[in-house]
Parts: structure tokens; sequence; C-alpha cells
């Protein structure tokens, strides 16, 4: 008989539990706690995450199913019941697992790191995906008169393919209102869609001497006082200008520069505004498309981790079950980072999920299987995500 680890336990190994105990702490999340702690609480989650189960019920009956291996899994000596999990989901405090979530991103960026672009500073993409919701079980989450939902704003690493950060919100908040949560960093540039045109807080990146790219709305009212000549392809217009309407210029009241570009592929003009002169137009117009990164990287996450069916109807439970669901991305990228994994991240979930129970070493679980038939369009992830 094998006497090595299951595979769930060798994933489980590549987190810093020592770290998490600190966010354990600091939110007394194991106060009068005799037996499922918070760490039995997020392997549970992960575990759930891995598998692909689509209820709290369906993730209790897997886990009675592998009784006599959940401790050794490190999910606690007693079996988890679903009013347990119910109820820590409920009640434990969401911060201790998105405090979590920012340090494996942080840990998953640091490894990843990368200078694709070639420009003195990181580069960011800003957008929020929208979870709709039962509006009679999410009373909270109103949405609409009969519709719920919640907003998960993402500042998405363009040249690690990780997170940086993320803030949830209900979904009545509009995009923009999450800007000021931003942690902004000097020498970045940040890339945004039409929906973020606030211009008090883009004034607030150009002051932290940070750079932003965003898309021009169609009524812009703006005075030129200076047109670059010599175009290169495709580049309609390059030109200093100055807001003309009263609020926007009391709120941005410095120069911006606004570039006109012709997309080829799509035969559509694109309009965009940015602080970054010492850009070349082309460079901006790149930017703007390596933003839809961000748009793929949403579709990824729903479609192969549980963010749209939860497994608590609390707000808590709910951003518990997304702060997990990133851990979950942040430790996979970690794990094909640092074993060298010559797959994709579709592959990679797909291969754990029907053998974490198994005692396979990680190495010769991916070495052995091969599942390189697989078609194109059961993994939409973008060309390179963890290449």
């Amino acid at each position: 008989m094998s006497t090595s680890k299951y595979v769930f336990s060798q994933l489980t190994s590549f987190l810093n539990r020592s770290q998490f105990n600190d966010y354990v702490r600091k939110y007394k999340g194991d106060y009068y706690v005799k037996h499922f702690t918070c760490w039995n609480q997020l392997l549970v989650m992960m575990f759930g995450q891995l598998s692909g189960r689509e209820s709290l019920r369906d993730l209790i009956v897997a886990l009675e199913a592998h009784q006599s291996k959940c401790y050794h899994m490190g999910m606690g000596a007693k079996p988890v019941a679903k009013t347990t999990l119910a109820r820590t989901n409920q009640d434990r405090d969401y911060r201790i697992f998105e405090d979590f979530a920012f340090y494996m991103m942080d840990q998953a960026r640091k490894k990843r790191i990368d200078h694709i672009f070639k420009l003195n500073g990181n580069v960011y993409a800003f957008d929020s995906t929208t979870i709709p919701l039962c509006l009679s079980v999410f009373w909270w989450a109103k949405f609409r008169k009969r519709k719920g939902g919640v907003k998960v704003h993402f500042l998405y690493d363009l040249e690690t393919s990780v997170p940086a950060f993320f803030h949830v919100t209900r979904a009545s908040v509009h995009d923009s209102k999450a800007m000021c949560e931003i942690p902004y960093e000097s020498g970045s540039y940040y890339v945004f869609d039409r929906g973020y045109n606030a211009f008090a807080e883009l004034f607030k990146i150009h002051q932290k001497d940070s750079y932003f790219i965003v898309r021009a709305k169609k009524n812009l009212q703006y005075r030129c006082v200076k047109w670059r000549r010599r175009l290169p392809k495709n580049v309609l217009t390059d030109a200093e200008i100055v807001l003309a309407e009263g609020p926007s210029f009391k709120k941005y009241p410095e120069k911006l520069r606004l570039v006109r570009y012709h997309d080829a592929e799509q035969d559509r003009d694109f309009a965009f505004l940015t602080n970054a002169f010492h850009l070349s137009a082309p460079e901006v117009a790149n930017l703007y498309k390596n933003r839809w990164q961000i748009e793929l990287f949403h579709k990824w996450l729903k479609q192969h981790l549980k963010i749209k069916r939860f497994w608590g109807t609390t707000e808590n439970a709910v951003r518990i079950q997304i702060s997990v669901a990133i851990i979950t991305y942040c430790l996979v990228a970690i794990v094909q980072h640092d074993m060298k994994l010559e797959r994709s991240t579709y592959e990679v979930l797909q291969i754990l999920s029907i053998s974490l129970t198994d005692k396979t070493p990680l190495k010769n679980l991916f070495n052995k299987t091969n599942i390189n038939d697989i078609k194109e369009q059961f993994d939409p992830l973008i060309p390179g995500l963890f290449d």
C-alpha cells in the first residue's frame, strides 16, 4: 500500500498556514472553537472548489464518501456536518479569507513576475463582473425590482495573469464607485473601460505619479491645445486637450492626451484618454487592447470555479466563497509555476478534480496523465495564461 500523502494534502502543503493563522488570530476566528477550525473550513471549501461541488449538500455528500480520509487531508477529526459548515460560513469573519486571498495573490504574482510590455511599472486592468442572485433567497443583494446580484471588481495584472486586488459590492453599485478602493502604485499603468470616466478618481491616479488609459465617452467636451503631426499608421488623432465642461475641469484641471485609433481587424474607431504622454499612440492602443484579458479571466473563473452557485445565502457566506475561489485559483498558479508544469490551467484542474483522494505524487500525476486531445473549445483561457 502507498504511504504517500493524498493529492489534496500535497496541494495544500503549498499554502502558508502560519500566515493564515495570523489572520485567524487578528479577527479572533477560532475563539471558543473546539473541533471545526478556520483552517478546516478553508480546506473543506477548497475541496469543494477543486472537485466542482454544486451545492452545500453536494459537498457534504462528497465528504461523507471519503470520511476516513478527511482527517488525513486536514479537514478535522470529526465528520463535517451540513449545519456546521453552514453556520461557520454565516458567522465567521469573511476578512480572514479575504486577507489570505490578498496574500495568495501577492505570492502568485511574485512567482510569475514578467515584463511583457517592457515598461518601468506594473500594468493593470480594472473591471467588474456581475454574479446574478435570486432575490427571494439572497434578500440583502437587491439589484433591480425582482433581481439580485453582487459585483466582484478585479484589479488584474496583465503581465502575470493573476489578480492583484478584488472588491465585492452589491450589483447596484456603479463600477466607477469602486475606483477609490484600488491600492494605486507609483509608476504603474491602469487600463479602464468607458464606464470609468470618473475624472476625480483619474486625477488621484495622476497625483500619485501613476498612469491611466481609459476609453473616452462619445459626448466628451474638450478643447484641443496641441496636435501631433506625422501620425503612425491607424492613428487618427494624437492631441493634448483640456476638459471644457466646468464640473469635469474642476475634477481634472490639468492637460490630458486624446488618442483616436482605427482598429483594422474590427474596422472600428476608438478614442482613449491618458496622462501617459511618454508612450507612443500605438502603445496606448495596444495596452487598451490587452484589457480584454480581464474579460476572459472573468469568464474562466465563472466556468471553472464555483462563484455562480453559492453554498450559503448570507452576505458573509458569499464573500467567503468568492475569497476561497480566488485562493484556489492562485494555488493552482503557484503549483503550476513551482512544478514547471507544461499544461494549461484547465488541464491541471481537470486532473486534480478526479485525483484529490489518490495517493499519487503530484509530479507523477501530471506526467502520467495525457489529455492533450481535449477539444480547444472546452478551454476558454487566453493564450499564454500560466504557460
